[in-house]
């Protein structure tokens, strides 16, 4: 290993140790959505010493994203997220192996994915649709997947947990998403952790969605979403950690 590369990560490996920074070089990691949970999800793994990082979001940058989304700023709106934040991974790591695709995780698309070719599947979809056939499909591969449920209408970073999916209390994101498993009677393949939160604010007003996939927008915080976004950059890291420790 280089020693310009051992400095630049070398309070990781005081911490991890060689042998679980070793495995972070070489696991392959893909994060679906880089709003404003999956970018400081993504920021979080490369800055600890992910190498190979696939992300995935459809999305430019809009102004509104500037409050919560880590590639969001004056200069970078209207460009994609995923653009955007490959150049900025790679200036944190220029030695990383960083894919971006400017795409969807869909129905229709998801044959474009073979999720099996990962360790780890991060899940920070806004659209319930997606999420759930993420969902369906990451848990019915090989993988290691984990999922962020809603980290909207919160603004205690304090109440941001992990615990398995069906064990999720106080989350209406989580709640719909058991539900429509219920009705169309399919269900993950096997459990999977979750961050989420119970604390759920109201919007001081209403604004209209201009997603078609939402009814209205509601208001989130960066202290939140980040929180969220690194508590997922953990539950891998962690993951890692505990499967060298095995070995």
């Amino acid at each position: 290993m280089q020693m310009e590369y051992r400095e630049r990560f070398s309070r990781s490996l005081l911490l991890l140790g060689e042998e679980t920074f070793s495995a972070l070089s070489q696991v392959k990691v893909i994060v679906f959505g880089i709003g404003g949970v999956g970018s400081w999800c993504a920021e979080g793994l490369v800055r600890t010493g992910i190498h190979n990082l696939t992300i995935v979001d459809s999305d430019t940058v809009s102004e509104s994203n500037i409050n919560r989304q880590l590639p969001a700023t004056t200069s970078t709106v209207g460009k994609p997220k995923v653009e955007v934040m490959r150049e900025h991974l790679l200036d944190i790591n220029p030695d990383a192996n960083i894919v971006a695709i400017q795409g969807e995780y869909t129905e229709e698309t998801a044959g474009n994915y073979n999720l099996n070719d990962y360790d780890y599947v991060i899940d920070a979809i806004d659209s319930i649709k997606d999420k759930i056939t993420l969902i369906l499909n990451a848990t019915a591969s090989t993988c290691t997947f984990f999922s962020a449920m809603g980290a909207a209408l919160k603004t205690d970073p304090l109440s941001v947990r992990t615990t398995e999916f069906w064990k999720v209390e106080g989350c209406p994101l989580a709640a719909t998403l058991r539900r429509r498993f219920k009705k169309l009677g399919v269900f993950p393949s096997k459990k999977f952790t979750c961050v989420y939160s119970k604390e759920l604010k109201a919007n001081r007003f209403v604004i209209p969605s201009t997603d078609p996939r939402k009814k209205v927008t509601n208001g989130s915080l960066v202290q939140v979403t980040s929180v969220c976004g690194m508590t997922l950059c953990s539950l891998v890291v962690n993951d890692i950690s505990l499967k060298r420790s095995h070995l």
